[in-house]
């Protein structure tokens, strides 16, 4: 597999450069805010940034913001079964919740378990995600060692009018899906509304481990794992004449899931996302712009078990709750010094609570952190410069920083130098878990996790193609794991090294839009040990994504073809994850002005594979979607 995916990579690279069709029109270029705090274009950005937007989402026809993320550079997925099991994300090698997702702005993610269920985010509600790669921290805080995906969720237009939108979808396995919206604006003021729902009664997710006791979940249990969610969004904004600006967003998504499990546990569990957020922007200078926002996030878990279990039948029972809160503000100012001048200075505020049927030794902590940052543009030069302090109530201070640098060539070719750190500190679940059955379960000794990170990137943008390289090493100091071998309790290895190559492509050939996207890697245990040069687990080493599309009038074609190495689910790397290769099949038919009949057959070829050890993936499905928009 490796000299197919290395092939098949450095031929789509070259192909942007024999691009036949040189009458496709350029898209305008998106603003990108997560990499800077402040909006630049991709291509003055010095970050390895990837963008979705709702075009490329209704395009690709996912179900799931996994579907959609899957196969994109730097990007590993470890899930849990299928849609809406538990789903784990991975950026350029490192922990789950090395990743700072937000939404519209707001931070999102367990505050127990450190990551984002982002397998309970409605797909159909967003309007855009960007992915910006690398370190962060020295502009977010804590949590960006692997870098940030920023959600935008739908929005109406200023001068839009009313927009009235509606779906229906159906498919394989039960599929049932909806969404109503309504957006519009004018001049001054834009509003959204949407509701929407997905059903399925899946499949048997876990299968026991007949090797070796206590494998998979523990359990035999081979009923389907049913998943329903109901979701909603609200966003809207109004901008006076003199600039000055004032917008809001609020999202709620509420899932049922079932999963194998057994009366001592649980074996479903209902989950909510909750989350809303205000923005204030002013100029009290015409060099002087105030950005001011509060935000909440809350992520909700019931658990209960109801089911037969050796033979005796139990009724539904709540076995458990676990649920945490995060409260945010920030202040920030960004101060034109000159023309391609501009200072950003601010202060972010948060507060992290949990609220536990296991008593958590403790429920709640504090971080405040003061950051600056400069850019400067002088003739194809690009200077980025960052820095930043947070104080934690419970590690005390850390000082993040970044410099980049880039130069435009002629023909739309840059290149780009960066440098930054980043940390992240453990987690409830680390720290102050309960003793479970009166074995540990957490470890107080923890230390946070630092990191240092060099990377090197060229890019190129022509009209109807572009093509882009980053190249990077990142070393983790004190990267917290979890392994079986030490009864699943957390503890720190002293160093890991990631180093990887990235690639992504797009051109317009013969009327052929044309995507692709490369990650190779090494994220290997370095700390001299029993395991080291050892991958760490779940993350393969080499993946490839290829999206094909065509429209031929009224009709549209598409294909996305996936591949990845093998991987290892354990530290020592003695239980391999088989390398697979999947292809999905899309088409769409434009019925009518305002209608569009959409279909998807994914995993085309029935294969079986794992991203998590014991843990099936979803076979051949497929979909039907029928979309109304005037």
């Amino acid at each position: 597999m490796n000299k197919t995916l290395l092939a098949a990579a450095l031929m789509t690279c070259m192909l942007p450069a024999y691009a036949a069709d040189q009458n496709a029109a350029s898209a305008l270029d998106p603003v990108v805010v997560t990499a800077t705090r402040t909006p630049v274009t991709v291509d003055d950005t010095l970050s390895a940034v990837t963008i979705v937007t709702r075009v490329d989402i209704e395009r690709l026809q996912p179900l799931s913001v996994q579907d959609l993320l899957t196969g994109l550079p730097g990007v590993a997925i470890a899930q849990y079964g299928g849609l809406g099991q538990l789903s784990t994300l991975s950026l350029r090698g490192s922990n789950a919740n090395h990743t700072l997702v937000l939404i519209d702005g707001v931070r999102i993610g367990s505050v127990t378990a450190g990551f984002a269920a982002i397998q309970q985010l409605p797909v159909d509600q967003i309007e855009r995600i960007e992915i910006v790669r690398g370190p962060r921290s020295s502009l977010y805080g804590p949590d960006a060692i692997g870098g940030v995906i920023q959600i935008f969720t739908r929005h109406g237009r200023p001068n839009g009018g009313t927009v009235p939108s509606m779906s229906v979808t159906g498919g394989s396995r039960g599929l049932a899906g909806s969404t109503l919206g309504l957006s519009g604006g004018d001049a001054h003021a834009w509003y959204n509304a949407s509701l929407g729902g997905q059903h399925t009664r899946g499949f048997p997710a876990c299968r026991m481990g007949a090797a070796e006791a206590f494998a998979g979940c523990f359990v035999d249990d081979p009923r389907n794992d049913a998943f329903r969610n109901w979701n909603g969004a609200l966003s809207g904004g109004w901008r006076w004449d003199n600039g000055a600006e004032l917008s809001g967003n609020w999202l709620r998504s509420r899932n049922f899931v079932e999963y194998a499990g057994s009366p001592f546990g649980s074996n479903r569990a209902l989950q909510e996302q909750r989350l809303g957020g205000a923005r204030l922007a002013f100029a009290p200078l015409a060099a002087w712009k105030v950005m001011l926002s509060a935000g909440q996030s809350k992520d909700l878990s019931t658990t209960y078990y109801q089911g037969t279990y050796l033979g005796a039948y139990y009724p539904r029972r709540q076995t458990g709750y676990a649920n945490s809160r995060r409260d945010q503000a920030s202040w920030q100012n960004d101060v034109t010094l000159a023309p391609g001048q501009l200072l950003t200075a601010g202060v972010d505020w948060q507060r992290e609570h949990v609220d536990s049927s296991t008593g958590y030794l403790a429920d709640r902590r504090l971080d405040t952190g003061v950051f600056a940052q400069y850019q400067a543009n002088w003739g194809a030069n690009t200077l980025q410069a960052s820095a930043r302090r947070d104080h934690s109530g419970q590690f005390g201070n850390h000082s993040t920083g970044a410099l980049a640098w880039g130069y435009a060539f002629d023909h739309g070719l840059r290149v780009s130098a960066s440098y930054g750190t980043a940390f992240h500190a453990p987690t409830f679940n680390d720290l102050y878990f309960p003793p479970f059955f009166g074995m540990a379960s957490a470890n107080p000794q923890l230390r946070p996790e630092t990191s240092r990170s060099a990377e090197l990137g060229v890019q190129q943008q022509g009209d109807g193609w572009h093509w882009a390289l980053n190249a990077y090493q990142t070393r983790i100091n004190q990267m917290i794991l979890l392994d079986a071998t030490r009864n699943y309790v957390p503890f720190n290895l002293s160093r890991a090294r990631i180093r990887g190559l990235e690639g992504q492509a797009g051109a317009t050939l013969a009327g052929w839009q044309l995507a692709a996207y490369l990650t190779l890697q090494q994220p290997k245990n370095d700390d001299g040990g029993t395991n080291d040069g050892k991958l760490l687990n779940r993350r393969p080493e080499r993946t490839l994504r290829v999206d094909l599309d065509r429209r031929f009038g009224a009709f549209g074609l598409g294909t996305t073809w996936y591949a990845a190495s093998h991987s290892y689910d354990d530290v020592a790397n003695t239980r391999r994850l088989a390398g697979y290769g999947i292809l999905a099949l899309r088409a769409s038919w434009q019925l009518a002005p305002a209608w569009q009949l959409e279909g998807r057959l994914a995993n085309a070829f029935d294969r079986r594979y794992e991203t998590v050890y014991y843990y099936n993936q979803p076979g051949r499905t497929w979909s039907l979607t029928l979309r109304w928009k005037p």
